[in-house]
C-alpha cells in the first residue's frame, strides 16, 4: 500500500508497522482492525491484567474515572514489545480527557526512541481531547503523527475517512 502527501510517497510495506490498541467496547478494535487491512503489518491487543467490568457505569464512573483522577496506570497481560517496528499506530478510546489509562501503561513499558507513532481515537462525543499530547509527553523521542479521530465505529463513510487520513500524514 503506498500513502502520499504533497508528491512524497513511501511504501508501508518497506516499514515493519504495528497497530496497537486497547477497546473496551469493541470501537477501537474494530477501527484497528480496518486500518490493518489498509496497511498491512501486525495487530496487539492492549489488555490489562485484571479485565474491565461489562457495565459501561462501573467501568466509565468507577474505575476508569478513579483511574484518572489518581493517575493510576493498570498491569497489562503483555507490555507488548515495539523494538522491531517502525511505525506504530496506536488506538484508544478516549476516557475522561486523555486515553484510556491501559494505553498509557503501554506507552510508559516500551521503548519508542525513533519511532513514528500514528494515534487513531474513538469517542463517545468529545473528540480527541489532549491525547496527542499526552503521547507526546509519555513517549520521548518518537514522531507522533496528527490522529484519526472517530465517533464510535464511525458511520458509512468511515473506509473513507480512513483512506483520506492516510493519504493526508506523511511517514
Amino acid at each position: 500500500m503506498i500513502y502520499a502527501k504533497k508528491g512524497a510517497k513511501m511504501r508501508l510495506s518497506d516499514k515493519k508497522v504495528l497497530i496497537a490498541y486497547f477497546s473496551w467496547s469493541g470501537n477501537t478494535k474494530y477501527i484497528a482492525e480496518k486500518i490493518k487491512l489498509k496497511v498491512g503489518g501486525d495487530i496487539f491487543r492492549i489488555e490489562t491484567k485484571t479485565p474491565y467490568p461489562t457495565d459501561y457505569n462501573e467501568t466509565a464512573y468507577g474505575i476508569a474515572k478513579k483511574q484518572h483522577e489518581e493517575n493510576i496506570h493498570p498491569e497489562l497481560k503483555d507490555i507488548g514489545d515495539v523494538s522491531n517496528y517502525d511505525i506504530i499506530f496506536i488506538g484508544t478510546p478516549a476516557w475522561w480527557y486523555t486515553m484510556a489509562p491501559p494505553v498509557m501503561t503501554f506507552l510508559e513499558s516500551n521503548n519508542f526512541e525513533g519511532k513514528i507513532i500514528v494515534p487513531f481515537v474513538t469517542h463517545g462525543g468529545g473528540g480527541g481531547y489532549n491525547i496527542v499530547e499526552d503521547i507526546k509527553r509519555l513517549s520521548k523521542n518518537t514522531s507522533v503523527l496528527p490522529p484519526l479521530i472517530i465517533y464510535a465505529k464511525g458511520n458509512l463513510n468511515t473506509d473513507n475517512e480512513i483512506d483520506n487520513w492516510l493519504n493526508n500524514i506523511v511517514f
